[in-house]
């Protein structure tokens, strides 16, 4: 059967944003034809502790595909309707405020409705734990030896103190956005980022983490990576 949804140009690439990015997978993503591959779904396989705090971005756009162009005119943030992502209004409600924060700076108009349609920006935040926390310690450990010989009894011990604490787990956290011609419905542009944390770390509120993967996905927005 002949497929008439427009075919997509892969515009991925990593981003550095005072941090190091590895290379994003250009394959399709999870709006369109052919965009729910395996790939695109799946949370970042990279889960090393280096890459805490560090943010990895893809972004797809559609080739040909009719609207108005992006980063200009209207545009509206609502949740995807996809499903699957953090449903607790307040979280959600972080990362859409961060989305629409960057959507600002990238040239729309986010305070006004448009009549005639303008564009849409469905959002969706997904999370996980990528690695889990440490199992306990033992503060001290060790082994004693004991021997006879012709001169007498001898005894040894030796100890191994470890007082440093388990590590958290480490939580992936994968904002995505997907942008369409609310008057069509097609999609215009997608993409999608992803940082790990440690859990319990003061300087990761949902605050801080919507607005370094907001600013992150959409800093040189449309711009090819």
């Amino acid at each position: 059967m002949h497929n008439t949804s427009p075919r997509l140009l892969p515009l991925a690439a990593a981003l550095t944003l005072g941090m190091t990015a590895t290379a994003a997978l250009a394959q399709p993503g999870w709006g369109g034809a052919g965009w729910d591959r395996p790939g695109w779904d799946r949370l970042s396989a990279s889960t090393g502790a280096g890459r805490e705090g560090k943010v990895e971005v893809a972004t797809f756009a559609a080739e040909g595909a009719d609207g108005a162009p992006l980063g200009k005119g209207a545009i509206a943030v609502v949740e995807a309707p996809a499903g699957g992502g953090l449903t607790e209004a307040r979280e959600l409600a972080t990362y859409e405020a961060a989305v629409i924060d960057a959507l600002a700076r990238a040239g729309y108009d986010t305070a006004t409705r448009d009549p005639a349609g303008g564009q849409l920006a469905e959002v969706r935040v997904l999370r996980r734990e990528a690695v889990p926390e440490e199992a306990p310690r033992k503060p001290v450990s060790g082994e004693m030896t004991m021997g006879i010989s012709n001169h007498g009894s001898m005894m040894g011990m030796a100890l191994n103190v470890d007082l440093t604490k388990p590590r958290k787990a480490l939580i992936s956290t994968r904002l995505e956005a997907r942008i369409r011609d609310t008057a069509s419905g097609k999609v215009l542009w997608e993409g999608r980022a992803d940082m790990l944390t440690r859990a319990g770390d003061p300087r990761w509120g949902d605050g801080q983490i919507a607005a370094r993967l907001a600013g992150a996905l959409f800093e040189r927005f449309p711009a090819p990576r």
